[in-house]
């Protein structure tokens, strides 16, 4: 008789890779090995993740020898068109997507961007590809000084607006993320808009806990749709209630990093003895894969 589980865990550690996939030359990744990399500048412990046979998918080095392997381990590669956050997610519960969401090299359509400022009824200055963090510091001083919001776009599919919270107020930066996403998720098909809020001085801006993600719903039955129907409890910790747009999903649990995601794994360990328990730990991602910061990664 075939065992069955009671509950799972999964833990996504966003942007945690261990080495390039076949396509990796169709998005500029050639050569990609996060942990690799990574390993190579700061010595990797992780004896708890060796133990789970992390050391035989992942050139992290040599551990101590004494880890145990108790479960299974293995690499998935990506069999869906693109390599964003929606995408990823989706696919590992059950959506492969023949077609990528598009993206936007150049910066949105100017009737697109002319629209959104007359619906919102606000300047918009940046409309270019960039990093988060430097398009504070490059810009943040004249949203300050104008009230125009900081629209920019990445390699993947997203439509971001940052704001500072004393200058634009949270529930006026969703209003207006909510206009994006008729515009440019119902319009155009972009998977994500992200508000993008952030405090602080020109110099020393910081983003906040505040960060929302308005995703376009799963264009087919999921395993959390499944697992819902069943009356498998869903629990999602950290974006995932917003990749899945709140869909097949009991409670949702919003955290401010990766400390407080984990702290409610945890949690969560105690209070649903059975079910299914969704995480992101996005910090990876955002606060040190983006900034190249090899010692806080």
């Amino acid at each position: 008789m075939p065992h069955t589980f009671p509950r799972v865990i999964v833990i996504v550690l966003d942007s945690v890779g261990c080495g390039e996939l076949p396509d990796a030359a169709n998005y500029g990744d050639e050569g990609s090995d996060t942990l690799g990399n990574i390993a190579r500048h700061v010595p990797l412990q992780v004896p708890t993740l060796r133990s789970l046979g992390l050391g035989r998918v992942a050139a992290i080095g040599a551990g101590t020898g004494d880890e145990q392997e108790p479960g299974a381990f293995g690499r998935m590669a990506e069999r869906s068109a693109g390599k964003d956050s929606v995408t990823g997610h989706w696919e590992m519960m059950g959506i492969v997507l023949e077609r990528a969401f598009p993206t936007f090299p150049h910066g949105f359509p100017a009737d697109i961007i002319s629209e959104f400022s007359r619906l919102t009824g606000r300047g918009v200055i940046g409309n270019t590809v960039a990093s988060g963090t430097q398009i504070l510091d490059d810009l943040g001083p004249e949203h300050m000084r104008t009230g125009d919001l900081i629209v920019y776009t990445s390699a993947d599919s997203v439509f971001q607006i940052a704001a500072h919270e004393d200058i634009v107020s949270v529930p006026e930066l969703y209003k207006a993320c909510e206009i994006a996403y008729r515009l440019v998720g119902e319009g155009l098909g972009v998977g994500r808009v992200i508000a993008r809020p952030f405090i602080g001085q020109p110099g020393a801006f910081k983003r906040t806990a505040n960060r929302h993600d308005y995703a376009l719903p799963p264009s087919a039955e999921t395993f959390l749709d499944r697992a819902t129907a069943a009356g498998v409890p869903v629990v999602a910790i950290g974006k995932i209630t917003d990749l899945f747009a709140g869909r097949g999903i009991a409670r949702s649990i919003h955290t401010a990093s990766d400390a407080e995601g984990m702290d409610a794994v945890v949690a969560e360990l105690e209070r649903t003895p059975s079910g299914f328990i969704f995480t992101n730990l996005v910090d990876f991602d955002t606060q040190y894969g983006h900034r190249n910061d090899t010692a806080g990664y």
